[in-house]
């Protein structure tokens, strides 16, 4: 049976029974207190100075290869931030001891504040055969305080079977979080890796004071100890799923009462309205809670109620079968571990209801009972790439299409062109992009359909699913998707998403799609294309990347004239060569063409398209031109590049999981020299610089990152370049190219693997 390693950890709690924690990370407070935090903590606790007892040693290296626990959190409040000032971990600069003030710093200060009777819980799964438990039970024993040094604390640990585990997380009055692959998921916490003791032990070690320059001129200065070892993993709350079946009551018949599925919007209304009704009357003090989580209104009566409180009613049409009839006849109920209430209680609250008809005012003739078939969920949250509409989304009225009156549909004057229609799917696109954001779906829609129209044989138009909801019927699209990675559903998005609207199910092939990705037109389907040299030719010194990228440039738009012809060619040229013949043209736009790039170290060539770096979805012309463009490449065997000589070419793919310039990574390095966009007056060259990067990393919508700048010169013609190192707070996929010259030749980044997060403010960690 699997076990479980479970450690309890307890704050002490002041005259009001709150406890207080006072970890940041990353400048912010840090919630859940991460594995490292406990880790770091019990290193700390079980050291004697120098050294480790050797009977703990076995366990601390056991616990820091395992898999990343689980951690169950209280709620909790962020308090009241504080400015401290202290000495900047260098007295010794000042002649005068008195005279520490001058070399003060400020440091913030916000603590957490959460129910102290509430301990927090981190469960490490482990392997299977013999491991040192006892070890890692005395080392938890051993702690004395978690974070800072003002945050007292003491430990329990225990081993659990699996079953035992699940009891004490279902009852577990707090959010649990759960490990998950996607940096995207949740928020990020350091977590113990193998060689983070090691790290533990040489930052302990590692002596704090240098001697620079020698006789009269000798200076002792301060040193950082080096950062301990950990791994970034991503946290998000863990949500629970309880599945209902639509029963008739007062009969034995022994299917599910079936319910049409164009009033989804009318059945999952009734639901919510008869469960909080329910609520109140049990929990009256919880009324506000029950208004925010089942009603998705603040107390106040105003909308803007986090999507981790907030109850997910979502229901399931049959479907699975072509012969499926596609009617309700279960509910499924999404509980997000944010939410206020208890899971207990919400489903007591759903189990036996019965809920008033909105049509007639009068009890419905069935009721939901509790159901232990998941055959049918099972086809709503099996991973997939492609997902169809069930139930239509429903979209802004951006995304509406233009209302015909049906006494005039015959009109001609009335009938849509075919630009008219192709602008209305282009805006319900781009709608549907936005939504799957809002909805938190952690991955990239690469192909997107829209039509009012079903994708099944028994599934219904858009327009009837209006009937008994807040929205227009022009407002109501069905939508198939095509994701770069497969997702697990449930999946419902758009704006109705909490009224039973915007239900999507997964789709082994989806009318209009491509199903294989890898069938696209190459990797340009991605917006990246690349040029390689043929195998053993000659290859290009990094200095002449400016006149390869041209090259590469002229080349593809010769080749793109040939594909085009005269007739399209002047619309389509702004993509390719950012040169617009009409300066009114949507094309005009500087930032809306190919960046071409030589990446040195892999002597190849790199295409990107302007959505790639602007981190956006590909608008549907854009598609249009990297269609374009992939019939451009095709039989490209030589490519001239004046001074840097002629080179045997072949395109070529990359491979995105490992790939340098696309890989996930925290710090990345230049490739190709970065050019300033502005030079800022009064400013040295490194704080130039470093400005400069913060603003281009914001134009392309990424975090901000630590700019260490590794070489720096003046180029006559060109102006400051360097060669710099970014260090974001947590990975990004690239590619990755800022700066003046981004799009031709300049400012190219690839990432240099996962390194070490930075180290925490926590004084265990010595």
């Amino acid at each position: 049976m699997t076990r479980h390693l479970l450690i309890a950890v307890h704050l002490h709690a002041d005259g009001m029974g709150t406890a207080r924690y006072h970890g940041m990370h990353q400048g912010a407070p840090e919630w859940p207190p991460a594995p490292a935090r406990i880790f770091q903590a019990m290193v700390a606790g079980v050291a004697r100075g120098h050294n480790l007892p050797e009977p703990v040693v076995p366990g601390l290296r056991w616990l820091e290869a395992l898999p990343p626990p689980v951690i169950a959190a209280p709620r909790h409040t962020v308090g009241q931030a504080v400015a401290l000032y202290v000495p900047n971990n260098d007295a010794d600069a000042v002649a005068d001891p008195s005279d520490v003030s001058s070399i003060r710093t400020a440091k913030q200060v916000q603590p957490s504040l959460f129910n102290a009777a509430q301990p927090l819980l981190y469960a490490w799964r482990l392997p299977e055969g013999d491991c040192p438990e006892q070890a890692m039970v005395d080392s938890a024993h051993a702690v004395y305080q978690l974070g800072r040094g003002v945050d007292m604390a003491w430990a329990d640990a225990r081993v659990l079977p699996e079953d035992e585990l699940q009891t004490v997380l279902l009852h577990y009055r707090g959010i649990v979080h759960q490990p998950s692959s996607d940096t995207r998921a949740g928020r990020n916490l350091p977590c113990p890796m193998p060689g983070a003791l090691d790290s533990l032990v040489l930052r302990h070690r590692a002596p704090r004071l240098r001697v620079e320059g020698v006789g009269k001129k000798a200076r002792v200065l301060f040193t950082n100890a080096p950062k301990p070892r950990f791994a970034s993993v991503s946290y998000a709350p863990s949500r629970r799923l309880a599945l209902y079946d639509l029963r008739a009551h007062g009969t034995t018949k022994p299917w599910p009462w079936p319910w049409p599925q164009h009033r989804a919007a009318a059945l999952v209304e009734n639901v919510r309205d008869a469960a909080a009704d329910r609520l109140r009357q049990a929990l009256p003090d919880a009324a506000e809670a029950i208004e925010r989580s089942l009603i998705g209104r603040a107390a106040d009566g105003s909308g803007g109620v986090p999507l981790a409180q907030r109850v997910h009613i979502v229901p399931l049409p049959s479907i699975g079968s072509v012969h499926a009839d596609q009617a309700i006849r279960r509910v499924l109920v999404e509980i997000p571990g944010g939410c206020p209430l208890a899971a207990e209680d919400l489903d007591w609250a759903f189990s036996g209801l019965q809920a008033i008809d909105g049509d007639t005012g009068e009890v419905a003739p069935w009721m939901l009972t509790r159901s232990d078939q998941a055959v049918m969920l099972a086809h709503y949250t099996v991973p997939s790439q492609h997902w169809q509409s069930v139930t239509p989304l429903a979209l802004p009225e951006a995304a509406a299409r233009r209302r015909i009156d049906p006494a005039r549909h015959k009109d001609a004057a009335e009938a849509k062109r075919a630009d008219e229609r192709l602008a209305e799917e282009g805006r319900a696109v781009a709608a549907v992009h936005r939504a799957l954001r809002h909805a938190g779906v952690p991955a990239l829609a690469v192909q997107v359909r829209v039509q009012r129209e079903p994708f099944t044989a028994h599934g219904k138009r858009s327009e009837p699913f209006a009937e008994g909801s807040r929205f227009a019927k022009e407002r109501l699209w069905h939508v198939a998707l095509c994701f770069d990675r497969p997702v697990s559903g449930p999946l419902a998005i758009g704006d109705g998403r909490f009224l039973g609207l915007g239900v999507l199910a997964p789709s082994n092939r989806v009318a209009g799609l491509l199903t294989d990705p890898a069938a696209w037109t190459g990797a340009v389907s991605d917006g990246i294309a690349v040029v390689q040299l043929a195998e053993g030719a000659a290859g290009a010194p990094p200095e002449l990347a400016l006149d390869l990228a041209r090259a590469l440039r002229r080349a593809v738009m010769a080749r793109v004239s040939d594909v085009l012809g005269s007739s399209a060619r002047a619309a389509l040229n702004a993509y390719f060569s950012g040169h617009a013949s009409d300066s009114t043209a949507p094309d005009a736009e500087p930032s809306r063409h190919l960046a071409f790039h030589w990446d040195g170290p892999r002597q190849r060539w790199v295409v990107l398209a302007p959505h790639r770096l602007e981190r956006r979805h590909a608008f549907a012309r854009e598609r249009e031109h990297l269609v374009v463009l992939q019939q451009a490449l095709q039989g490209l065997t030589d490519l001239r590049a004046g001074a840097a000589g002629r080179h045997a070419v072949q395109t070529g793919v990359l491979a995105r999981g490992d790939d340098p310039l696309l890989a996930a990574a925290s710090v990345w390095e230049s490739v190709t020299p970065y050019d300033v966009t502005r030079h800022r007056r009064k400013a040295s060259a490194t704080e130039a610089l470093a400005a400069d990067v913060l603003a281009e990393c914001m134009r392309c919508h990424l975090p901000r990152p630590q700019v260490t700048v590794l070489s720096a010169c003046g180029v006559p013609g060109r102006g400051l370049q360097a060669r710099l190192r970014l260090a974001f707070p947590t990975p990004i996929a690239g590619p990755v190219a800022l700066g003046r010259s981004s799009l031709l030749g300049g400012g190219l980044f690839a990432g240099i693997g996962a390194l070490a997060v930075p180290a925490m403010d926590s004084d265990s960690a010595d």
